[in-house]
């Protein structure tokens, strides 16, 4: 009996003790998320239930940031220790956390990857952007073309779509003169710089953001025009008053229900668009051309990147590479609405369809030029945030054109400078 009771007894600490080790070999990571929808965390929580059940050592906590207090808050969460495994990068963060040394190199586990060969250039070199190497992966790509309300602008006369600028003010004006409706979705605030990069670049006819000797293109005659060009959408009433406020959800909001009869957006927009519209009644075409024949639509990406403070590198990697394989990647493309990163996924039925043929007619024009963000600056994520309120103060008359200018020129000839000092 005695013998008996040492063998259970002994059984029993030997379970415990195997217990315990189980429970302290499970991996946690966090994973942050900045540009948040409740579609886009769906699809998320899907994909990373993946992960785990491949990974059942691996528990993955989601949390999920609002956009418009992203940047701040992901900014806190760094400098008080709280430091994520992975995070969902903007392009325009990419800079400032590569270049504080923040962020995991990727090139390698690229490379020993068995999808990383199916990567588009596009992908490769879009992740390269900041220092050269890859500290993010691209999931996605987003380029700006135009939406366009067919009922309302058959209501206000306008035969068709603008193809021009000059075409775009006065089909805006139109629409507006229409009862409790507006031309123009503007984005005033949150994310707004890319409209006011866009069309300074289009009515300057270069989307060259600094001269030969380094300074800012922001501040000449054309790049002037094209800001002016958004604060007379605004003040002259050819968009809705409280859009001096909107993000990307109001702005799509307005769109879809009617209230005006232009967006400008990348192909995010089209999933909650085409959810709340009859394909009949809106298309999609490219951005105007400026007095040059010329357009200069912005493209961007996200993607997932890895701190390099994690303790669980491999794990972190590993949930990388499953969230990019080429199966999770459609899946992410299609709910988000982003170009997908690896080769030969625009045969995919979901995209060889007119509702993306804005995009791919913008991609195949001559008269377009997708322009990239010059992200590589390390402060080029403060700019696009300090850009909100200078903004908004232009749109509501307390400043310039010429002076909102002038004072991003001076910005973004520094930080140019500061750059090209390091190469």
């Amino acid at each position: 009996m005695k013998n008996l009771f040492r063998t259970v007894a002994t059984s029993a600490i030997l379970a415990a003790t195997l217990s315990a080790g189980a429970a302290l070999a499970e991996t946690k990571l966090k994973l942050v998320e900045v540009i948040t929808s409740p579609a886009r965390t769906e699809t998320l929580t899907a994909l990373v239930a993946e992960y785990e059940a491949n990974n059942p050592d691996v528990d993955v906590e989601i949390v999920s940031l609002p956009w418009g207090e992203a940047f701040e808050k992901l900014s806190t969460m760094v400098a008080g220790g709280e430091i994520p495994d992975v995070v969902e990068m903007p392009d325009s963060w990419l800079a400032l956390y590569a270049g504080n040394d923040l962020l995991l190199d990727l090139e390698d586990s690229i490379a020993s990857w068995e999808h990383g060969g199916t990567l588009a250039q596009k992908t490769l070199d879009m992740g390269r952007l900041a220092g050269g190497k890859a500290y993010t992966l691209p999931y996605g790509f987003y380029l700006r073309a135009m939406f366009y309300n067919k009922k309302l602008l058959a209501e206000a006369g306008v035969a068709n779509p603008p193809h021009t600028m000059a075409e775009f003010m006065d089909a805006s004006a139109k629409v507006s003169a229409l009862p409790g409706k507006s031309g123009y979705c503007l984005r005033g605030g949150g994310g707004g710089l890319n409209g006011w990069i866009m069309y300074a670049a289009t009515m300057n006819g270069s989307n060259e953001f600094f001269t030969e000797d380094g300074k800012s293109r922001l501040n000449e005659p054309g790049s002037i025009e094209g800001i002016q060009f958004l604060m007379d959408m605004y003040q002259k009433g050819y968009a809705p008053k409280d859009s001096v406020n909107w993000g990307f959800n109001e702005i799509v909001a307005g769109f879809y229900s009617g209230t005006c009869a232009f967006l400008d957006q990348d192909p995010d927009a089209l999933i909650s668009v085409a959810e709340r519209m009859d394909a009949a009644d809106f298309a999609v075409t490219p951005m105007p051309v400026g007095p040059s024949g010329k357009a200069f639509p912005t493209i961007g990406f996200a993607g997932w990147s890895v701190f390099k403070s994690t303790e669980h590198q491999a794990e972190a990697i590993g949930l990388v590479q499953h969230l990019s394989t080429p199966a999770s990647n459609l899946t992410w493309t299609k709910r988000v609405g982003v170009i997908p990163i690896h080769k030969g996924a625009e045969q995919d039925s979901h995209f060889a369809t007119e509702q993306y043929k804005g995009w791919f007619d913008t991609l195949n024009g001559d008269e377009y030029t997708p322009t990239i963000m010059p992200i590589y600056l390390k402060n080029f994520g403060v700019f696009k945030e300090l850009a909100i309120s200078s903004s908004q103060e232009a749109l509501l008359g307390s400043r310039t054109a010429e002076d909102l200018a002038n004072e991003w020129a001076d910005f973004l000839t520094k930080e140019y400078q500061d750059w090209k000092n390091t190469q």
